[in-house]
C-alpha cells in the first residue's frame, strides 16, 4: 500500500514511523497546490493536514481508497465528490482538547498580567534602575468574580467553562448553532454577551452563521478593559475590525487563528498602534507534544481500520 504524507511539516518532531508498518510511506514536508496532484496521483491513502484535494484531483487518481485529514475540520477536502468517487474520508476529533484549552489561559493570562511589558521592564534593567521594588504601572485585574462569555459550548468551550469556574469566574455561554442547551451554565444571546462579559471566548466553528459573526459594530459594544479571545476559526472575527477597534477603544484580543493562514503580510494586523492589546500566536493551541502524537495515533488507527 502506498501512502502519501502531504504537509509533514505541520507534525512537528512526532515520530511518524508508525506509518512505515502500514506500506511504502512518502513524507513530504510542504506541498504546494502546483505539486499535490503530482504527488498522490499513485496513492492508495493520503495523509493531509491542510493541503487541499479537489474533485478534480480525485478523479486522477484511480488507486485512492482513503484520505485521512489529520485535523478535526474537513472543508479542505471535497468531501462530496469523494463520496461520489467512492473515496474514504476520515479525520480525528477530540484529540487537542486539552492543549487548546490550556492555550486558552496562556493567552489571557499574558494579555491580562502585561506580561510583554513587565519581561521587558525588568530584561531592559528599567526595573533596576527604578529604585522602587515594584512596578504598578499596569494594573491587572483577577479573574475571580469576572463574567465569562464562551461562543461555542463544544467540548472544548466546556472544558474551558470549567477552569474558568475553577478559578471563580461567573460563565455564560452563547449557542451559534442554536441547539446547544447545557443546563451547567448561563445561556445569553449574542448582544447580551459582547455587552457584559469581561472575557470572551471563542470555540466555535467556521460556518455561514458564525461568518463574521463579530464585526466592528458587535466588538464596539464590548466593555471597556474587555478581552476577547478566538481559538475557534479565522473568519469568526472580522480581523480589519479588530486592527480598528484595538486602537480605538481599550479592549484587548488574543488571536490564535486567521482567516488566511499564514497571515499576509499586509494584514493590518500586523501595523497596529497599541501592540500591547493584541497577542497573536500562528495556529499552535492544538500543537502540545501530547495532542500530536495522539492525533499521528489516531490517523494510523483509521489507516488500519479501512485496511
Amino acid at each position: 500500500m502506498k501512502i502519501v504524507l502531504l504537509d509533514a511539516i505541520t507534525f512537528g518532531d512526532t515520530d511518524l514511523s508508525g506509518f512505515d508498518t502500514l506500506g511504502e510511506v512518502s513524507v513530504y514536508d510542504k506541498t504546494s497546490p502546483q505539486e499535490t496532484l503530482s504527488r498522490i496521483q499513485d496513492a492508495e491513502v493520503v495523509v493531509t493536514n491542510k493541503v487541499v484535494i479537489t474533485k478534480e484531483m480525485m478523479q486522477e487518481c484511480s488507486s485512492l481508497k482513503l484520505i485521512c485529514i489529520a485535523a478535526t475540520g474537513m472543508n479542505n477536502v471535497d468531501l462530496t465528490a469523494a463520496k461520489e468517487l467512492g473515496i474514504e474520508v476520515k479525520n480525528v476529533a477530540g484529540y487537542s482538547t486539552d492543549s487548546v484549552i490550556q492555550h486558552t489561559f496562556s493567552m489571557l493570562l499574558y494579555l491580562v498580567g502585561h506580561s510583554r511589558y513587565y519581561d521587558e521592564v525588568v530584561k531592559t534593567a528599567a526595573y533596576s534602575k527604578s529604585g522602587v521594588f515594584t512596578d504598578v504601572s499596569h494594573p491587572f485585574f483577577e479573574i475571580k468574580n469576572k463574567k465569562w462569555g464562551i461562543i461555542g459550548l463544544g467540548e472544548i468551550g466546556r472544558g474551558v467553562a470549567r477552569v474558568a469556574t475553577a478559578f471563580g469566574a461567573k460563565v455564560c455561554y452563547y449557542s451559534t448553532s442554536g441547539k446547544n442547551s447545557n443546563r451547567d451554565y448561563l445561556q445569553v444571546d449574542l448582544q447580551t454577551l459582547l455587552q457584559t462579559c469581561d472575557i470572551i471566548t471563542i470555540h466555535a466553528p467556521l460556518n455561514e452563521k458564525t461568518k463574521n459573526i463579530l464585526d466592528y459594530e458587535q466588538l464596539l459594544t464590548c466593555k471597556e478593559g474587555a478581552v476577547v479571545l478566538n481559538l475557534g476559526r479565522g473568519g469568526i472575527i472580522n480581523e480589519n475590525a479588530v486592527a480598528k477597534i484595538v486602537d480605538e477603544k481599550h479592549i484587548s484580543f488574543g488571536l490564535d487563528v486567521f482567516e488566511k493562514e499564514p497571515l499576509s503580510q499586509e494584514s493590518p494586523l500586523l501595523h497596529v498602534s497599541h501592540k500591547e492589546r493584541l497577542y497573536m500566536t500562528p495556529h499552535i493551541a492544538w500543537t502540545s507534544q501530547e495532542a500530536r502524537k495522539t492525533l499521528i495515533e489516531k490517523v494510523i488507527q483509521n489507516i488500519q481500520e479501512s485496511l
